[in-house]
């Protein structure tokens, strides 16, 4: 494998590159199968073909600190979880807590309730780090 930033030779393993100090993965400038450099933006790299992965766009990357405070306030609803992209999970969440808080004499919307706070602090903790989409969370 080599460093995406410098196109030095690292370890499978390894969590950052020793020569550059970026963390692996990270980068654009060169191929993590050959360490031949690629063009920017290239889909493909064009001395071996390995498929490169690309860039997040900051505008597709949803807020930490939102996502955190809107489950932490309002998690028992899954609005925090509507905001991920999480729909199926937000569904449950705010059925349960409509319905079955009806049903329970409130005890169902406390039990979410309690379930979107702990939701909410792992967002802000970083134990939740991705979107519904995979993209990771932006501090």
């Amino acid at each position: 494998m080599y460093c995406r930033n410098c196109g030095n030779q690292i370890a499978d393993n390894a969590a950052v590159c020793v020569k550059c100090g970026v963390s692996a993965g990270v980068g654009t400038s060169y191929c993590p199968n050959c360490g031949q450099p690629t063009m920017p933006g290239a889909a493909a790299c064009t001395n071996c073909g390995v498929f490169l992965s690309q860039p997040v766009s900051p505008a597709n990357q949803k807020s930490r600190m939102a996502a955190g405070l809107l489950g932490i306030f309002l998690g028992g609803l899954g609005i925090h979880n509507f905001y991920l992209g999480k729909t199926n999970r937000a569904l449950v969440q705010l059925l349960v807590c409509l319905i079955g808080g009806v049903l329970t004499c409130g005890l169902a919307a406390v039990a979410m309730e309690i379930w979107g706070l702990v939701e909410g602090i792992m967002i802000l903790a970083g134990s939740i780090s991705e979107d519904g989409n995979g993209v990771p969370l932006k501090d």
